[in-house]
């Protein structure tokens, strides 16, 4: 399982650059590397956080190079 952040581009900032708030995450459960994955999460991503139309090219995610893995529960922990 993996987690992606999720961020919202400021572009009214007075230096110029873009500026990235965390606004939350998506996980992601494939277990294998597929050819759009990053796509299909950025889609997820604009579906839950976009607050209109316009919005939706301001979601952007993290980039897929860096990774941060969550722990997997396995059977012996926390079960019934």
């Amino acid at each position: 399982m993996r987690a992606v952040t999720v961020y919202r581009l400021d572009s009214d900032s007075h230096t110029g650059y873009h500026a990235r708030y965390p606004i939350g995450a998506v996980l992601e459960l494939r277990k294998y590397e597929r050819v759009d994955n990053h796509k299909e999460l950025l889609r997820m991503a604009r579906r839950l956080f976009a607050l209109d139309a316009a919005g939706v090219v301001q979601i952007v995610i993290d980039d897929p190079a860096r990774r941060t893995y969550l722990p997997e529960m396995s059977l012996g922990q926390g079960g019934r």
